[in-house]
């Protein structure tokens, strides 16, 4: 029975294959015979997560049957195949050692940046796979860049540490990408501008780490350090974007007066910049810091004003103007939103939007799964969830 077939076609597939009369089955349902051949006939919905448990249960079968899935889904892992050689190419020693394999085969300048460029589209669209396959050699390449041109090999190799930092955070890999952030502000260190790149995925590290204040701390000071009277539209975004991160930084601490504030700065320089760019890969805008104050009233436990936020940032021209990544990212807070608040139905059509918008960030990330697992146990959850849940191999309990 594939997934084509109509729920009520299959209940009546396996009453059969039970060989149970529908006034039987209605009987052990608590339901009136006429409520199952409306069932059958899909003239009557099953959108309730209990339902489909208690004729599941009565028909003596694996839920995801009932929804048309294989009754074991695939196994999918919280880790995405190939971080393994992420982590060799971020230990590799070999410029150090000077060994004669790392004076072979130098990239050009500008090859180096086409593999960086290449690297932040795939993240930014999600294709999280595909950048694990790629990041290794664009690691290894960007190392023999900066060690055979120092002067103009840093811009590269921060970017290349930057980017793997920012996948591996999603991956829930916080250690390897503490690491790769440290490299990136070794290798910064001595350009202002460049520190402060890489200060906003160890802004990220950190929080994922659980080092909130380490967090703030660290990207105030650099967002101060840059943020001179006279700085221009790039310099604005990077500025700003480090003020998000203090700002959700402030608000993982449960720091609700630095939040605000952090994240009101970052709201005026917002204004300058406008929406549309991605000056330094931040997307920075009036739109990002909108989605901001959703993930701040989250994590500072209000979700009525959360969800509001929510629901007029969604509504605004600069959404359709982000990436995927960042869409299905602030939809995945949405459902936690959602869920605080006790609303399945609402965090079960966010995530499906997420899932439409961006596969791999419900799907790789740890969690996106965990708001996921945790929708699909609410006994009002719709059928929908249950069905997204079963392929994916996330269990409800």
């Amino acid at each position: 029975m594939t997934d084509t077939v109509p729920i009520g076609r299959r209940v009546a597939y396996w009453r059969a294959r039970r060989r149970m009369s529908q006034q039987v089955f209605a009987d052990r349902l608590g339901k009136s015979k006429s409520w199952v051949d409306k069932v059958e006939r899909g003239v009557r919905a099953l959108d309730k997560v209990s339902t489909l448990r208690d004729i599941a249960a009565a028909l003596r079968i694996d839920q995801a049957l009932l929804l048309g899935q294989d009754s074991r889904p695939a196994e999918v892992t919280t880790r995405v195949e190939g971080v393994e050689s992420i982590r060799a190419a971020l230990s590799a020693y070999d410029i150090a050692l000077d060994r004669p394999a790392a004076r072979r085969d130098v990239p050009d300048a500008a090859r180096l940046a086409r593999g960086v460029a290449h690297a932040w589209t795939s993240f930014q669209h999600a294709r999280y796979p595909a950048l694990i396959d790629l990041l290794p050699e664009l690691l290894a390449g960007a190392q023999r860049g900066n060690a055979h041109d120092p002067a103009a090999g840093p811009v590269s190799l921060v970017e290349a540490y930057r980017v793997t930092a920012s996948l591996l955070v999603k991956l829930g890999e916080t250690e390897l990408a503490w690491l790769a952030a440290d490299r990136a502000m070794t290798v910064a260190t001595g350009d202002p501008l460049l520190v402060a790149a890489a200060t906003v995925q160890l802004g990220q590290v950190l929080r994922a780490a659980g080092r909130a204040r380490e967090a703030g701390t660290a990207t105030l000071a650099a967002a101060y350090r840059i943020g001179t009277p006279d700085l221009d539209v790039a310099r604005l975004s990077l500025c700003g974007t480090l003020l998000v991160q203090a700002a959700l930084a402030a608000a993982r601490h449960g720091d609700d007066r630095a939040a605000a504030v952090r994240v009101d700065e970052a709201a005026d320089l917002a204004a300058e910049v406008g929406d549309g760019n991605d000056h330094h890969h931040t997307g920075f805008g009036p739109t990002v810091v909108a989605l901001a104050r959703v993930t701040v009233a989250i994590d500072l436990g209000t979700p009525d004003e959360a969800i509001a936020r929510h629901e007029a940032a969604v509504g605004r021209d600069g959404w359709r103007w982000l990436p995927p990544e960042h869409r299905a990212a602030h939809l995945i807070d949405a459902g936690r939103a959602y869920l605080q608040v006790a609303d399945p139905v609402n965090a079960a059509r966010v995530l499906l939007e997420a899932d439409r918008t961006a596969p791999a960030e419900v799907r790789h990330r740890p969690a996106a799964r965990n708001v996921l697992a945790a929708t699909v146990r609410h006994p009002g959850a719709p059928a929908t969830i249950v069905a997204l849940a079963a392929t994916l191999g996330v269990s409800r309990r």
